[in-house]
Parts: C-alpha cells; sequence; structure tokens
C-alpha cells in the first residue's frame, strides 16, 4: 500500500473514526484504525464490535491495500507531522512509513485480515431526516438514558416511527424524556440505540448537515451522515411501556419562566453535596412559586412570580432532575402538569406537545 493525501483531511478522518475504537479489547486489530487504499480514496474504519465508523476521502494511490494501524499513535504522528501533504506506505513486513518534509516515522501495523467486519443491516429502505432536527431530538432526550445496567434496554433510547411521526424516548426509573417530529416515512419501525452509538451519531452532525439516511433492519442500524457511515448494534429486549406513566388529566397546571425556575432551584442547591441530597421543597399557589431548602449546612427560601391554575401542591424535587429537564427544554417558558406531591411533574412546552418531560418527586419528611 502507499499514497500521499492532505494532511488535515486524513486528521479529521481519523478524529471521527477513532471514536469507535476499542480502548481495550482482545482482540489487538480493534484498537486500531483499519486503512484501504483503492479507487483513488483512502477509506478509514473504527469499530469495537458495537458501533463502527468509515469515511472516506481523496489521495493518490500509488499502490492499493490495507493495513491496520494503532489509533492512538497513528493519530498523534498526523495530527503533528509539519507538512501540509504527507506520504504512507506499508510493506509486506507490516511495517508502515509516514513522512513528510523531513520528518518520517517507521511504526509497526497489524494485518488487515484480523479486522473484523462490519455487521450489514438487512433493511432495504431508507428513512430520511434533517440532521439538525435529529441532533436536536438526542440532545432533549439523552439526558435520561440509564447508566446502571438493572434494565440493559433502558441504556439506550427508543426510536418509535408510525405515521409519519418519529419519537425519541429515553427512560431510567427517575424521569421520562420524549421527543416528537414529523418525518417523511409513513411505515412502522421501533428499535433501541445505545447511549454511546446517539453521542458518536450527535457528535458527526455538523451546522451543515441537511438530510441523514437511517436504515433499520435485524439486530443493526446503519446511518449516513455526510462521508460517514455509522453502524452500530441494536439493543435487543423490549422498551418499558411509557405511554402508560404519561398522566392523562392533571389536578395543577403552571406556565413558568424556564430561566427563573433553573435560577432559583440553583440558588436551593447551594446547601446540598453529594452526601446530602434533601429534596428543593416546591409550592405553587396563588401565582407563587415558593421553594425551600433544609439541610445540616442551613436553610435557604426563595418565591417568585408564575401562572398557577388549579389546586395547591407541595412538592419534593431531586434539584439535579428538575434543572436537567428544565435546561434541555430549550424554550423560554414551559408548562408544568401536575396531580398532587407523589405523581410526577410533567414539563412541556408552553404551546405544543414536542416534548414532554416527567420528572419523579421526592417524598418531603412531613407529606
Amino acid at each position: 500500500m502507499k499514497f500521499k493525501c492532505d494532511r488535515q483531511k486524513l486528521n479529521k478522518a481519523v478524529e471521527n473514526v477513532q471514536k469507535a475504537v476499542s480502548s481495550k479489547s482482545n482482540i489487538p486489530a480493534l484498537e486500531g484504525i483499519l486503512l484501504k487504499a483503492e479507487n483513488k480514496k483512502i477509506t478509514l474504519c473504527g469499530y469495537d464490535l458495537d458501533i463502527g465508523i468509515t469515511t472516506s476521502i481523496d489521495a493518490d494511490i500509488y499502490k492499493e491495500g490495507s493495513i491496520v494501524v494503532t489509533a492512538k499513535l497513528f493519530s498523534d504522528i498526523i495530527k503533528r507531522m509539519p507538512e501540509d501533504t504527507i506520504s504512507i506506505e506499508s510493506d509486506e513486513k507490516l511495517i508502515i512509513y509516514i513522512s513528510g518534509g523531513k520528518t518520517d516515522y517507521k511504526i509497526i501495523g497489524m494485518s488487515a485480515e484480523e479486522y473484523p467486519e462490519l455487521p450489514i443491516t438487512t433493511a432495504s429502505e431508507k428513512i430520511s431526516i434533517d440532521g439538525k432536527t435529529l441532533k436536536s431530538m438526542i440532545r432533549q432526550t439523552i439526558y435520561a438514558v440509564s447508566d446502571k445496567d438493572e434494565n440493559p434496554t433502558q441504556k439506550g433510547s427508543l426510536f418509535e416511527i408510525s405515521d409519519n411521526t418519529l419519537k425519541i424516548v429515553s427512560v431510567d426509573g427517575y424521569r421520562l424524556a420524549i421527543r416528537t417530529e414529523i418525518i417523511q416515512y409513513n411505515g412502522e419501525k421501533s428499535f433501541i440505540v445505545p447511549k454511546k452509538s446517539l453521542q458518536e451519531i450527535s457528535s458527526l452532525i455538523s451546522d451543515d448537515t441537511e438530510n441523514i439516511a437511517i436504515q433499520a433492519g435485524g439486530r443493526t442500524l446503519t446511518l449516513s451522515i455526510d462521508d460517514y457511515t455509522i453502524v452500530t448494534r441494536l439493543i435487543e429486549g423490549e422498551f418499558m411501556n411509557y405511554k402508560a406513566t404519561i398522566p392523562s388529566s392533571f389536578t395543577t397546571e403552571v406556565i413558568v419562566n424556564t430561566r427563573q425556575f433553573i435560577n432559583t432551584i440553583e440558588r436551593m442547591s447551594l446547601l446540598l453535596t453529594d452526601k446530602i441530597k434533601t429534596p428543593i421543597k416546591c409550592c405553587f399557589e396563588n401565582s407563587m412559586i415558593t421553594t425551600s431548602c433544609n439541610t445540616s449546612k442551613g436553610q435557604a427560601n426563595d418565591e417568585f412570580e408564575a401562572v398557577i391554575n388549579g389546586n395547591y401542591v407541595e412538592i419534593g424535587l431531586d434539584n439535579k432532575f428538575i434543572v436537567e429537564a428544565l435546561k434541555f427544554s430549550e424554550t423560554d417558558e414551559v408548562r408544568l402538569r401536575m396531580n398532587g406531591s407523589l405523581k410526577p411533574i410533567m414539563i412541556m412546552p408552553s404551546d405544543g406537545e414536542n416534548f414532554i418531560f416527567l420528572v419523579m418527586p421526592v417524598r418531603l419528611k412531613n407529606a
């Protein structure tokens, strides 16, 4: 294998495919990047058996071939090469020669035959979605994905497609996040995408990304994002019946300034630590939200105005969970719906329902 290419383009490609490289594996080749030189292009692939990322860049190919190169070392070398154009070649002894200007390296590679093949998605039909829309949907729901191992299906987000509507749903047992958008696909599909894959998908979507093609079939999902292809294994199992957790009615509704509510909760949180997890008490009555926090470090009280309709509510809230939900609403005002002190608090846009967040309350000592 022998080729010459633009260093900056190669560096960008290496940085992105490296996100899918295994940091530690029983298969040494998976700690590397697969390089293929053919058809006037260099194809790069990173794969950790769960997610694979591939891309191609233009190059002057003098000899076709393929080899696996240790990801971190290769990335560090390419990043620091002094010239804009670099030459790379390998020999039959799997030695890789990298040169640019007066700088050159000789490093040991691995046989491409040792690199596992990426899984193939069986679906032929493609679902198209705008890049900014998908990035927004992931951002507003991924915070509620569980990091615990008790329920594997909760370690990813459910993609539920039907009647030209896409819903992304995340749940961790204490909170629920649902984001809804209209798309041009009238079929029905549902699948669960792992959290790590969602993070890498989101990171590859730029401000200039337009349509993303999605293919879901069998146990894998394939996405085409600009010049990159992501293949990820899906989480198998049945996602919880999230629809049963969404209240069909409410006894109290509040329209509140999002930033004002966040600031108030954060002021109360100054009395909390990792060891002190006392809930923030929130009272909703007479156009006023009153908050208080009482811990071994001291006491704090605050209040601010809001539009409140319905019954008086006194509820305990986990400061982290409520602040995250409010921040990810990404709206100036939110609508809160409640059914007393022991049922989930529902957070929605002040107009419409393109997101629904649920946060479980924390029982107050006097409740």
